[in-house]
């Protein structure tokens, strides 16, 4: 296991693109008792972060610090056993004030093969819930990544409940963790549900999960199998799935590998922006599927266009694309006209 902290970053004009970030994150959704409202700025803050967890940890604190998240400390959480597929690295960023805390989870790594094959596995495991919380099966490759990480993750949110630095262990904050978001891309957003019914499902986390205020993922695969037991309802209203059309990894895993399904709220981009979708994304009819939109992404143009699916839209890119708005800077520093 390896963990790696370094302090947050701060960045000049032309930053930040979202002023008093942390104040609308602090007050922040998910204590209401129906769904979560969709929050536009937070939908692009999380994809964000979901986007370069895919890089270094220096980099995903300056690209936060960009956007206008105030860090008092980045921490990155990672083990690697190859030959048990295990490819998990998750990010937690805790605000100067400690009061918000930002976990993410990286996605499949494009060139890694070993993750690509424990993206594949064709088994479920039982996500085991404490007593009286009945388990609920999942996808045994997106759980094994998950629980890689989380006792690790689990000691950093119990010092930020503690009201201690995630920097310094040893000194406090001004304020105890209030409001956790999580959020991934791909992956990573099957790791955040699953870590989000882990937390919710037992009552020795409950400190920890009465704190989520709503977890956020971008094009993410199906992590849960039928039937779903009624205490996973709590987390479903804090789901807000973001889908873009032909993206083929939402439909995944096949029908052929298991009854799984979606939960929460789906939002699809359509020409007039991301709208609330009345269906869920149903599975594929089988992995063949997936392998031609591969085959389509890097074909001729016309052959892309008349694909079903293409992973080319897939790409985290496309999503933070999407989702950043009109008339701001991007992270970058380029105008989003």
């Amino acid at each position: 296991m390896i963990v790696e902290r370094i302090g947050g970053k701060t960045s000049g004009p032309p930053f930040p693109v979202h002023p008093n970030l942390l104040r609308a994150l602090a007050a922040g959704a998910g204590k209401e008792a129906g769904p979560v409202e969709r929050d536009g700025i937070l939908a692009h803050v999380l994809a964000t972060c979901a986007g370069y967890a895919y890089a270094d940890l220096d980099t995903v604190a300056t690209m936060m610090s960009r956007v206008g998240f105030d860090a008092e400390a980045c921490v990155r959480v990672s083990q690697t056993v190859d030959a048990m597929f295990i490819y998990s690295t998750a990010f937690l960023l805790q605000s100067r004030c400690g009061r918000v805390v930002i976990l993410c989870y990286r996605g499949t790594e494009t060139m890694n093969l070993g993750n690509w094959l424990g993206d594949a596995g064709v088994e479920s495991a039982l996500l085991c819930a404490g007593e009286g919380f009945p388990p609920l099966r999942v996808h045994a490759g997106f759980n094994l990544n998950m629980r890689a990480t989380w006792w690790t993750v689990i000691e950093e949110l119990r010092r930020a409940l503690r009201g201690g630095s995630l920097l310094h262990p040893d000194r406090p904050v001004e304020h105890r963790l209030e409001a956790l978001y999580v959020a991934g891309h791909s992956l990573g957003g099957a790791m955040a549900l699953l870590f989000a019914l882990a937390v919710a499902g037992s009552a020795e986390h409950q400190k920890i999960a009465s704190t989520l205020r709503a977890v956020y993922t971008y094009g993410q695969p199906m992590a849960a199998c039928e039937p779903l037991p009624r205490w996973t309802d709590e987390v479903a209203r804090k789901l807000v799935r973001h889908v873009i059309p032909r993206d083929p990894v939402p439909a995944l895993p096949p029908a052929g590998w298991g009854s799984y399904l979606h939960i929460g709220q789906e939002f699809r981009l359509e020409e007039e922006g991301w709208r609330r979708a009345e269906l869920p994304v149903t599975q594929l009819a089988s992995a063949r599927e997936f392998a031609r939109s591969i085959v389509g992404a890097l074909g001729p143009e016309k052959r892309r266009r008349s694909s079903r699916y293409s992973a080319a839209k897939h790409l985290p890119q496309r999503y933070l694309a999407a989702l950043r708005p009109l008339g701001t800077i991007t992270e970058l520093g380029d105008w989003q006209g």
